[in-house]
């Protein structure tokens, strides 16, 4: 007997101006069942969930829930028929407790329900396999805590259909196996969820149905059981692509970059790096794993001279560079490449396009008070094919391009200032697979120039795959250097939630 459908949308189809988002588009999703919508960056999967999430209205289509057709016209519908949306970003707000958390914007009050929201939260938590502690503050609790948290808001709000975007992002390994049992948890007891990932091994573990979009079509549901990764890959970029990462071989090089005992202060007082040390030669990519909020950022920004390290020495060829701020590391003729976490925010200004965003990197290296606007147009020109940015055109704002895109113009841009160290802080999150492996091989070129890469990643697939050596960072401090040639996720797992390694640590 076929399950009832949870989820029907037929024929959806969504524009925005010009730009066809989804054109009779088709998704079933079944009762108790976990579904992975797959496609490229700009395949139209957040539209289509928009849209179910009574974001956006499609422009014709129709969507059934349970068989009955709907209309939303506020995300508030959506809410009240049992459809949850659990974001890649968490929704909290860290100085309030759980289940403060859980009922806010719901018009309950904790100080009235007390003893009795408590319950109901440990009821939920009870019936799907969860655990948290309701009085807890958000500050105080793990990655991992904060998803759980997360999945109680929406089923306290009674959902029973969730949809979640990339929701192993930011866990270790250990967290994610977690997750997994909770989501199976939540199937076996009749919810539908709907998994947007570009993780495909994930998908494979975890799913029992697969829709590919590709363009702002559907090209196929199909079974996870009956289908393979590269049918899937297939389906998505429309041909077959090798899944190996290459991984050149490193041989002992200069020693570029070296950090010694860095200790940085957040802007609350608070301790965001203590102690690290490390060094980094030319030739070699080294990966820095840890759960999210570990000091990978300010890892980076003190590196670059965006903020100033409190104790501790960063010397690059013999200089030591803490206390300079970016203009004096270029005056010293450092040349150093930052690909910051924040793609839009600190690396490329939105508004501007390809050429300007390449003269905001450029004009200080040309003589003169005037610049000389056709070497930068040839540039821009010459990244854009290269890189294969799939743009308009070199004066087309950089908002209006994908993340994949966007994340090429700023790799194109740092690459061609010839750096001889490359800091990429997140450089494929949110990427689909074609973006990811050119990134991957823009990389390792580099790596083959001689260049030193310090590449900060979530995937610890990737991770072992592409770098000689991995860091990894927990509560600010280095809780491991090992070899990604010998060393299991678990491990580095295990280091990410505060362990040591199994291992010596590695120096080259």
């Amino acid at each position: 007997m076929q399950p009832i459908a949870a989820i029907e949308m037929k024929n959806i189809s969504k524009s925005f101006g010009a730009i066809r988002a989804n054109e009779n588009v088709d998704l079933t999703v079944l009762g108790g069942e976990v579904h992975a919508l797959l496609g490229e960056n700009g395949a139209g999967k957040s539209t289509l969930m928009n849209m179910l999430s009574g974001i956006y209205r499609p422009d014709s289509g129709s969507i059934f829930i349970d068989g009955k057709e709907v209309r939303f016209s506020s995300p508030k519908e959506p809410i009240k028929l049992g459809i949850g949306m659990i974001h890649q970003h968490f929704k909290l707000i860290d100085v309030l407790t759980a289940k403060e958390n859980i009922v806010l914007g719901q018009g309950g009050s904790t100080m009235i329900k007390g003893k009795e929201l408590s319950q109901e939260i440990r009821d939920i938590s009870d019936r799907y396999g969860l655990d948290i502690d309701p009085d807890k503050k958000v500050y105080d609790m793990s990655v991992g805590e904060k998803q759980t948290l997360e999945i109680i808001k929406v089923l306290y709000r009674g959902a029973r259909i969730l949809i979640m975007d990339e929701p192993t992002a930011v866990l270790t390994p250990q967290e994610i196996k977690r997750l997994f049992e909770i989501i199976r948890n939540m199937r076996d007891l009749g919810c539908s969820i709907v998994i947007i990932t570009h993780k495909l091994n994930e998908v494979m573990e975890i799913s029992d149905r697969i829709t590919v979009l590709r363009k702002g079509h559907t090209v196929a549901t199909v079974e996870t059981a009956r289908t393979e990764v590269g049918d899937l890959i297939e389906m998505m970029v429309g041909k077959s692509v090798d899944l190996a990462i290459a991984r050149e071989e490193f041989l002992n090089g200069q020693l570029l970059l070296q950090v010694d005992n860095l200790h940085v202060y957040d802007s609350e007082k608070r301790e965001a790096l203590s102690e690290v040390s490390f060094d980094l030669y030319s030739g070699e990519i080294l990966g820095v794993a840890g759960v999210a909020g570990s000091g990978q950022k300010e890892l980076c920004e003190s590196i670059a001279g965006l903020i100033k390290a409190d104790k501790g020495r960063i010397f690059f060829d013999g200089d030591n560079i803490v206390g300079k701020n970016p203009r004096d590391i270029i005056r010293l003729g450092i040349r150093m490449g930052f690909i910051p976490e924040d793609r839009l925010g600190m690396g490329l200004v939105a508004s501007m396009d390809i050429v300007h965003n390449l003269i905001l990197k450029d004009y200080q290296n040309q003589p003169g008070i005037f610049l000389k606007r056709r070497h930068i147009i040839e540039k821009a020109n010459k990244i854009v094919k290269r890189l294969d940015i799939q743009t308009p055109g070199i004066y087309s704002p950089v908002r209006k391009l994908s993340g994949g895109n966007i994340q090429k113009v700023l790799l194109g841009r740092e690459i061609d200032s010839n750096p001889r160290v490359l800091i990429t802080a997140y450089a494929v999150r949110g990427l689909d697979i074609g973006a990811s492996y050119k990134i991957y091989e823009l990389l390792n070129e580099q790596k083959q120039n001689g260049v030193g890469v310090l590449f900060i990643g979530e995937d610890l697939d990737v991770l072992l795959e592409l770098c000689d050596r991995i860091l990894v960072l927990f509560d600010g401090r280095v809780t491991g250097i090992v070899d990604a040639k010998t060393v299991t996720k678990e491990e580095i797992g295990l280091m990410m939630a505060g362990g040591h390694p199994a291992k010596e640590e590695l120096t080259c």
